[in-house]
C-alpha cells in the first residue's frame, strides 16, 4: 500500500534558459530549482519522477493526490488515475494534465521496482532499442547557434556524423524578430536536405505559429524537399484547419501535440482525418497509462503513433509497443552538450549509439538514475 507522498524541490545546475515566449535555448552556468516526486509503499519502495516545482503545490498535493494516493494499492493504477482525473474539474487548471502525468509515471516506476522489472517490460516488451531522431532547438540569433539556414546545414551534418539518421528541424519563433517566416523555413529545410542528402528522414515542428494559406505554402515546399512529416504548424485547437490541410498534402500531417483533451482529444482527431500520424507523450495526455491507450487506439486505424518529448517514460512506452518509428532526442543545439550529466543525476536516460539507436532500460522501474544524496543535500522545500 502506498503509506507518502512527498515533493522535494531542490536546486540544481543547468545550462538552458527558457526565452519569455517559452523555448529553450543554451545559455551559461546557472543554479535552477527542480523537484523530485516520490511515492513510497509499506515496504519502503520508491517511485520516482522529476517533475517541474510549479506543477505539484502543496495545495494541490494535499487535496488531489495525496487524499487518492494514501492508503491505496499502486497496482489500481488504472482507478487512480481516474479518480485524479475526475477531481482535475474542481482544481480550476492547479491539476493540470502534465501533473496528473506526473503522478502516474512515479507510480509506474513504483510497481516495476515492486516487482523487479523496466515498466517497458511491463506494457509488453515489444523492442529492446529503437532509432532516435536528433531534434532541435528553436533557431536564434547567436553566432555559431542556429541563425542561419547555413547554420542548421553545419549541424545537421554533425547530428548525422554522431550516428542519427532522422533529424527534426525547429526553425525560429518569437521573439526572434520577424519571426515566424515560412521563406525562413523553407531556406533552412533546404539547407539541411542539402547537407544530409536524400538518405537521412527530416521533419519540421513549425510550432502553430501560421495562417492555413502559409501553413499550406510551407507543407507544399516540404513535399518538394522529401520531408516525413509536417508537425504543428496552426494553431491546435482547430481540428478543422489541420483536417483542411492534410486533405492537400501528401506529406504526412502530424498532431496534436498540445490539444487538450487525453486521449479522447486523440481519437477526435483521428476520426476528423485531421492528421495522418498521431501525436501523444506522458506529460501531454496524463502519464503513461494514457499514452498506452493512445499508441493502441492509432494502431487500431493502421496509423503510427509517434511520441513527444524525451525521458525514460517516454523510451517506456516505445519499448512495451511497436507503434512508431522513433524517439525524440533533445533538445539539441551546436553549443550545448546535451549528453552532459546535471549533479541530481548520475547518468542520463537516453544514451545514444554509434548506430543512432536508444536501448531500452535494464533496470526495475523506469531506469532513472537520481543521485538521491544529492537532491537531499540541495533540497530547499519539501511538501
Amino acid at each position: 500500500m502506498i503509506e507518502r507522498v512527498e515533493v522535494s524541490v531542490f536546486t540544481t545546475t543547468a545550462w538552458t534558459a527558457v526565452d519569455p515566449h517559452g523555448h529553450r535555448h543554451p545559455s551559461a552556468r546557472h543554479e535552477v530549482r527542480e523537484a523530485l516526486l516520490e511515492i513510497t509503499d509499506s515496504d519502503g519502495v520508491v517511485g520516482r519522477v522529476q517533475v517541474h516545482p510549479d506543477q505539484l503545490r502543496p495545495a494541490v498535493l494535499d487535496s488531489i493526490v495525496k487524499p487518492v494516493l494514501i492508503g491505496a494499492d499502486p497496482w489500481d493504477r488504472e482507478r487512480l488515475w481516474k479518480a485524479m482525473a475526475r477531481k482535475q474539474r474542481g482544481s480550476h487548471g492547479r491539476f493540470t494534465d502534465r501533473a496528473l502525468g506526473y503522478v502516474d509515471t512515479a507510480l509506474w516506476d513504483l510497481v516495476g521496482k515492486q516487482v523487479g522489472q523496466p515498466v517497458w517490460k511491463l506494457l509488453g516488451g515489444a523492442r529492446s532499442r529503437i532509432p532516435a531522431y536528433a531534434s532541435t532547438m528553436c533557431g536564434d540569433e547567436t553566432p555559431g547557434g542556429l541563425s542561419t539556414p547555413g547554420d542548421y546545414a553545419e549541424f545537421a551534418k554533425q547530428l548525422v556524423e554522431q550516428g542519427y539518421r532522422a533529424i527534426k528541424l525547429h526553425t525560429w519563433m518569437p521573439p526572434v524578430p520577424g519571426a515566424p517566416n515560412v521563406r525562413a523555413d523553407i531556406a533552412a529545410c533546404e539547407a539541411v536536405r542539402d547537407a544530409v542528402g536524400p538518405g537521412v528522414e527530416l521533419m519540421l515542428d513549425a510550432n502553430h505559429w501560421y495562417s492555413r494559406t502559409e501553413a499550406l505554402e510551407l507543407g507544399r515546399a516540404l513535399e518538394g524537399l522529401g520531408f516525413y512529416w509536417f508537425e504543428e504548424p496552426m494553431e491546435e485547437a482547430s481540428i478543422s484547419s489541420y483536417r483542411w490541410l492534410a486533405e492537400q498534402l501528401s506529406i504526412p500531417v502530424i498532431g496534436p501535440e498540445v490539444a487538450w483533451g487525453k486521449h479522447m482529444s486523440r481519437a477526435e482527431w483521428i476520426t476528423s482525418g485531421a492528421c495522418d500520424i498521431l501525436r501523444a507523450g506522458p506529460t501531454d495526455v496524463g502519464g503513461i497509462s494514457p499514452t498506452v491507450k493512445a499508441l493502441h487506439l492509432a494502431e487500431s486505424f493502421n496509423m503510427d503513433c509517434e511520441i513527444h518529448g524525451d525521458g525514460s517514460a517516454s523510451l517506456a512506452v516505445l519499448g512495451g509497443t511497436d507503434n512508431g518509428r522513433w524517439y525524440e532526442r533533445g533538445l539539441l543545439h551546436p553549443l550545448h552538450d546535451f549528453d552532459r550529466v546535471p549533479p541530481h543525476r548520475l547518468a542520463i536516460a537516453d544514451p545514444l549509439d554509434a548506430d543512432g539507436h536508444v536501448a531500452m532500460t535494464s533496470s526495475p522501474g523506469l531506469g532513472d538514475e537520481f543521485d538521491v544524496e544529492h537532491i537531499r543535500k540541495h533540497t530547499v522545500e519539501r511538501w
